[in-house]
């Protein structure tokens, strides 16, 4: 069907009219929004799209030059998919999801019409639409392929993170166990020298005991032997006892 040239002018307004107010919405929710943790799967209504310089290009998603679609259309359909979610017009056929990235597949059963989306945390950034279903399969399991694919250093990195962690842990635990341990042996070196002190301690006053022990023995032979003497002293001349 032709249209007179003012009325495909007034289209073309309309529509970037449209496109731009989008646009500054999605920004404006950006700038308030944060990631999901990987792994986690956000509300389809709650969706954006992605900002253009953040889109990956045509060769980095692994899409063929048959399935790829011009910039403008592709941003058309993000407009066109997010709109259509919002309004509940969709049903969600398949969606995986690999860390923070994901593939869905939505189908619109009022023109037999199919939606493959590539998103990352809450951010669509390709849009595919077609009414071909054999296609449209196609097109998801490469978008999956990617998400896997792009997946494998933030999935990495998570596991990087979790080890250093836990290996902090391990360190954060073994330096409270040495302090225990240092404590312990601080404790025990100074309760030896203590017993080192009153070993020899004991061990001198046991030596002068020994001492002041034989100079007393000496001392009590020397006057049992004044004592005997005197007792003989004064026995002497009387009968000896039987």
């Amino acid at each position: 069907m032709k249209y007179p040239l003012t009325v495909w002018r007034a289209m073309l307004l309309a529509t970037s009219c449209v496109l731009l107010q989008q646009s500054g919405f999605v920004l404006a929710a950006q700038d308030g929004e944060a990631a999901p943790v990987a792994g986690t799967r956000p509300a389809m209504n709650a969706m954006t799209a992605q900002p253009v310089g953040n889109a990956p290009g045509v060769a980095a998603l692994g899409i063929s030059a048959t399935t790829a679609m011009p910039a403008a259309e592709s941003q058309g359909n993000v407009a066109e998919l997010m709109q259509m979610i919002h309004d509940t017009k969709l049903n969600e056929l398949r969606t995986t999801y690999n860390g923070s990235y994901g593939a869905s597949l939505f189908f619109y059963p009022q023109e037999m019409t199919y939606y493959v989306a590539l998103f990352q945390d809450k951010h669509f950034w390709r849009v595919i639409k077609s009414e071909d279903a054999a296609r449209a399969e196609l097109i998801y399991a490469q978008f999956v392929q990617q998400t896997a694919q792009l997946a494998e250093v933030e999935i990495r990195r998570t596991q990087l993170l979790a080890q250093k962690a836990y290996i902090e842990d391990i360190i954060a635990l073994s330096e409270d166990r040495a302090k225990r341990l240092q404590a312990d042996l601080t404790v025990a070196r100074a309760q030896q020298a203590k017993v080192n002190d009153y070993q020899r301690q004991t061990q001198s006053e046991a030596a002068a005991l020994r001492l002041e022990k034989e100079k007393a023995q000496a001392q009590l032979r020397q006057v049992q032997g004044e004592v005997l003497q005197l007792q003989r002293q004064t026995e002497s001349g009387l009968p000896l006892q039987k």
